[in-house]
């Protein structure tokens, strides 16, 4: 099943240890245009390299990544590692405290029809080449992908935790959580994470553009390399991997904005009536809470008044995308399904580039964009379980793009991986 191997990361030359706190940037699908444009200010920002700006982004990424590694700006470590990444934070409005703890390593990067490393969500084609682009002109992963594997048994956490006690860097990130890394370079630890995955599937949480910018690569190089083995560098894609068993794993919701409906409001409404009790609410500021736990039901709120959308039973049926009952029972597929083409026009797969669709995580804000007729209209979503998660990776489905948030999201700045021949983990390294 999933092969595993340490790295021998490049990291921020000791120098700039205190100075961590701002080197460290959001991944690059959720950073804000307002939080590039300050991160950019700092020369040696890890925005540089996951977010590369000018008109020919990914070459002045590499040009710059020559310089900094020239400049002893990042250095590589001379180790193979497996390196521990804790994440500890709070959700809004709650005072129980999380961890989730994994590690960063590198995975064979499995096309999907190997059954490996499974999908659970669809992904948008610009975001994928983009970071094919990236990596091609870097081979650097500037951040990792987030994979889980499932061990009840929980045999590396007392590995991890003791790893723990000896940290190279904590800080605070973007997000108010509290980032920590711990190196394991021991080969016998490192044996005892590769044999635990040998054995294992890994569901894909986070990540899936470029996860399939790595695969794109991979495919390229394959191709254009006759003596092939399969241990190459580019066969290998930077992954923090998490326990699926914990109860530390949180999914946050991701609610549908609409800059501009395609029809007429009134008429938007009406065609809602044959598939959704729609019921008027008076704040629009209750929308998660009166659609919370209650399944295939959401919030709508356009042009200054809030509903409540309710599927009604009898039509789920009519859902006629080939796909499994696994994904079909979802909320996502039901907004997708019923508003999105058939009351909308929008056909499944015009949905994943439809122009003034976007995607957001924060409640408040979706509201705020329509108040400010920045949209016209905001869907309000529940989250989707990990167990829900489980069953379409299993099922061999995948979820509407945009499925699932998994907080906090890992940071950039901590590791970069190489996928250079010469910068790879060498033969001669322990845990080859």
């Amino acid at each position: 099943m999933a092969e595993i191997k340490p790295l021998r990361a490049w990291r921020y030359h000791n120098k700039f240890t205190p100075q961590i706190d701002s080197l460290t940037s959001p991944l690059f699908d959720v950073v804000s245009k307002k939080q590039r444009e300050a991160l950019y200010q700092n020369p040696l920002n890890s925005i540089h390299l996951s977010v590369p700006r000018g008109e020919n982004p990914a070459e002045n990424a590499a040009a710059l990544l020559d310089d900094w590694k020239r400049d002893n700006v990042l250095h590589q470590d001379e180790l193979p590692a497996i390196y521990v990444y804790y994440q500890h934070f709070q959700l809004a409005g709650s005072n129980k405290s999380y961890v989730r703890k994994g590690f960063l390593c590198h995975i064979k990067a499995y096309d999907w029809n190997e059954k490996v490393l499974l999908r659970h969500e669809n992904t948008i084609p610009d975001a994928v080449n983009d970071r094919i682009e990236l990596l091609e002109k870097t081979l650097l992963n500037s951040s990792a992908t987030h994979g889980l594997y499932a061990d009840p048994d929980f045999r590396l956490e007392q590995l991890m935790d003791e790893a723990m006690l000896d940290p190279v860097y904590e800080t605070e990130d973007y997000q108010g959580a509290r980032d920590v890394l711990a190196i394991i370079q021991d080969a016998k630890v490192i044996e005892q994470f590769i044999n635990v995955l040998k054995d294992k599937q890994v569901l894909l949480a986070d990540g899936h553009h470029r996860y399939e910018g790595s695969l794109e690569y991979r495919k390229k190089m394959m191709a254009a390399n006759p003596k092939h083995t399969g241990n190459e560098a580019y066969n290998y894609h930077l992954m923090y991997l998490t326990n699926s068993e914990s109860d530390d794993l949180r999914i946050l919701p991701t609610h549908r904005l609409l800059e501009k409906l395609p029809i007429p409001k009134e008429e938007f409404l009406q065609k809602l009536e044959p598939y959704f009790v729609v019921t008027p609410k008076e704040d629009p500021f209750e929308l998660n809470e009166v659609i919370a736990g209650k399944p295939w039901a959401f919030g709508l709120y356009l042009d200054g008044l809030a509903y409540k959308l309710r599927l009604k039973p009898e039509v789920h049926g009519m859902i006629n995308w080939e796909t499994t009952p696994e994904v079909k029972q979802l909320d996502l597929t039901v907004l997708h399904f019923f508003v999105f083409e058939k009351v909308l026009g929008i056909a499944s797969e015009a949905q994943r580039n439809y122009p003034g669709l976007s995607y957001v995580r924060n409640f408040t804000e979706c509201i705020s964009k329509v108040d400010t007729h920045a949209a016209e209209a905001a869907f309000i979503t529940n989250e989707v379980s990990m167990e829900q998660v489980k069953n379409v990776c299993f099922s061999g489905a995948i979820m509407p793009q945009k499925s699932t948030f998994f907080y906090p999201k890992v940071i950039c700045g901590f590791v970069f991986s190489s996928i250079k021949e010469d910068e790879f983990t060498r033969e001669t390294d322990p845990c080859f």
